[in-house]
């Protein structure tokens, strides 16, 4: 019933426009309001305490059920003529955030279908803000214990807020105000009001909707390629550590944090790489490379999406680099995808310890982020998140290639789809139009799994969760 209510923004741009799709967006808010009206009425009176597996189902029906009601505006609007299948993909694809799209000639699109893509993944991004602060820690998810809410964890120095709410209207309130300035921020640098705000929305929700079909690319704006940059990297930081700072009103708690450093780090190198790579291979000049090769490692290692070149026609080399980066995505707690760095930052530490044990075999080794040590119950998460994850990854890559695609193809498909990342390689590099059926609903479970952290959806496979 709430989620209803995000379909009147649409609404008011549709009768504002007049592009012929008012009709289509009323019928979806009735159809979505009476549907949660039939679905909360008969236990509107009955009040419980949440248990573990609550929240588990909790967490992954906010992405199924609602990605499934907010693909019936793509359903019926006549302008694009989407089958159920396309309908799904569009709508999974934008609320968890991961910017792959079955539509082409976003030019000529409705200009309210092309906000709704946009609303869908803000919106997707403000929940996993709330629930990868608040929910996911208590649920010990792949390492994710380290930022339990209420207890201080070893990456930062004091409590969030005490209470789930509190402490999730706190970064909404954060995700809404770093939203308002980039959208200031694009407007300022030659942006329309309308592509502003679209774009801001994909931008702090690290989604990479665009609403046009050559990206950030078409404003053939400096300006404004800098400012996504800025704001992608602001967003593929823990937004627990914005919040402190700016409730502590000091910049203080960023740098110790580990994962923020080798975040960072990790950026500067890649984009140096890249830079100097594109130079010396002559694509660009030096210029035009700082630019576009920064911007593309940003866009993609924070795997919001964006373009503002066609990174894949790179060459050798390089347009898989970027697309390993993905895998490692955005920090833990920020609107993005991938593994998570702070998953990596410990498997590389635990990696050394086992190198350390092989020549001190009786050693006691503590792996330690900043002054505070890391419990063996947090590695062995992590490592066990990493074991489902490349299962999961191979399992959909096999799956991938019996519908018929090429290797190329189908592995960055994957890749994009698990790491909520969007664009791909070969087939995949512009749309996901013209895949098989088959292949979409493969990529649908791909990017709920990745946006789920994976062991959240495959818990409620297990006969052990339902079991009381």
């Amino acid at each position: 019933m709430l989620f209803s209510f995000t379909l009147i923004p649409p609404i008011g741009l549709a009768y504002l426009f007049n592009d012929g799709t008012l009709s289509a967006f009323i019928s979806a808010f009735l159809i979505t309001f009476l549907c949660g009206l039939i679905f909360w009425f008969p236990a509107h009176n009955i009040r419980s305490d949440l248990r573990t597996r609550d929240c588990f189902l909790i967490v992954t029906l906010f992405w199924t059920v609602l990605s499934t009601f907010g693909a019936i505006p793509f359903l019926v609007i006549d302008t694009i003529s989407m089958s159920f299948t396309d309908a799904i993909f569009e709508s999974v694809s934008g609320l968890t955030t991961t910017g792959a799209t079955v539509l082409s000639g976003l030019d000529q699109l409705p200009l309210t279908i092309l906000y709704y893509r946009q609303q869908l993944q803000w919106l997707g991004g403000m929940g996993i803000i709330a629930i990868a602060v608040a929910i996911l820690p208590m649920l010990g998810i792949g390492g994710m214990q380290l930022y339990k809410a209420e207890s201080p964890g070893p990456v930062k120095d004091n409590k969030l807020l005490p209470r789930v709410t509190e402490t999730a209207k706190a970064l909404l309130f954060l995700y809404v105000t770093l939203t308002a300035i980039c959208a200031l921020a694009y407007y300022l640098a030659g942006m329309s009001p309308f592509d502003a705000i679209c774009h801001s929305y994909a931008t702090i929700a690290i989604g990479g909707f665009s609403t046009h079909d050559a990206s950030i690319g078409y404003f053939q704006n400096p300006a404004i390629e800098i400012i996504a940059v800025v704001f992608m990297v602001i967003s593929g930081i823990n937004f627990a550590l914005h919040f402190l700072a700016i409730r502590t009103r000091s910049f203080r708690s960023y740098w110790p944090d580990t994962e923020l450093r080798f975040y960072l780090m990790m950026l500067l190198t890649i984009a140096l790489v890249t830079v100097l790579f594109l130079t010396l291979s002559e694509t660009y000049e030096f210029s035009e490379a700082l630019l576009k090769g920064t911007f593309a490692v940003v866009s993609i290692s924070t795997t919001t999406g964006f373009s503002s070149a066609d990174f894949s026609a790179w060459p050798t080399f390089l347009p898989f680099l970027l697309f390993y980066m993905a895998i490692i995505g955005s920090c833990a707690g920020s609107t993005g995808g991938g593994m998570k760095v702070i998953r990596i930052v410990l498997i590389i530490k635990q990696g050394f310890r086992e190198l350390k044990r092989l020549i001190h075999p009786n050693a006691v080794i503590p792996i330690k982020l900043g002054h505070n040590r890391v419990p063996d119950r947090v590695i062995e998460s992590v490592w066990g998140f990493f074991s489902v994850y490349v299962m999961a990854y191979m399992t959909m890559l096999l799956a991938l290639l019996a519908t018929g695609l090429d290797i190329t193809t189908a592995f960055t498909a994957v890749g994009a789809s698990i790491n909520n990342l969007g664009p791909g390689l070969g087939d995949v590099a512009q749309t996901y139009g013209e895949m098989p059926s088959s292949s979409k609903w493969i990529l649908c479970l791909g990017m709920l799994l990745g946006r789920l952290e994976v062991f959240t959806l495959l818990v409620l496979l297990t006969p052990q969760f339902w079991r009381d």
